[in-house]
């Protein structure tokens, strides 16, 4: 499944992309470089079952065990303390990376309620993209009724693209649901 999507940047996006952009050299187009996965916890802090569930989930989705951010001080107003569980984050590269986008575009995104596509303005201006989900459920390695709580993550797709239309380029070729 994962060697899929590789596969098409090989064969047909890196062909397209080097005659785009007139690129002289294959080492010149552009390439996801890793997909980091985020999320925050909330009460998750205080609810210590709250925090296993989020680590089984975001383990179950990704394939990879995630590692828990602590807070670096401590926030009166949030109740937080220096050193206590704020979020999860995993860092996906090569085979894990393309396997996660591939049932990313292909199975997750479809399922999100009144579905039109993803925005162009999430780019950074630097060809990396940022999505944000609202709910984990939309993922179909998870199961509904094993859900304690509906979390939010936020999905960034690192490239080597030098431009915004670069990263666009890319991200649509290999797939990205674009609304215009």
């Amino acid at each position: 499944m994962n060697q899929n999507l590789r596969q098409k940047y090989k064969e047909t996006v890196v062909p397209m992309l080097m005659e785009q952009f007139k690129y002289k050299n294959i080492h010149e187009v552009p390439k996801i470089t890793k997909i980091t996965i985020n999320q925050g916890l909330g009460d998750a802090s205080k609810n210590n079952k709250a925090l296993e569930s989020a680590i089984r989930e975001m383990a179950t989705i990704t394939g990879q065990r995630p590692v828990v951010t602590k807070a670096r001080k401590s926030v009166a107003g949030f109740k937080i303390r220096d050193g206590m569980p704020v979020g999860l984050a995993v860092t996906l590269r090569s085979k894990m990376m393309y396997g996660f986008l591939e049932r990313f575009v292909n199975l997750s995104l479809p399922r999100i309620r009144d579905f039109r596509g993803v925005s162009i303005k999430q780019f950074d201006g630097r060809g990396n993209y940022n999505y944000g989900v609202k709910e984990q459920i939309i993922f179909p390695e998870i199961e509904f009724d094993k859900v304690d709580q509906i979390r939010g993550m936020d999905i960034a797709i690192t490239t080597t693209a030098k431009t915004q239309q670069e990263g666009i380029a890319l991200l649509k070729a290999m797939g990205m649901p674009f609304n215009n």
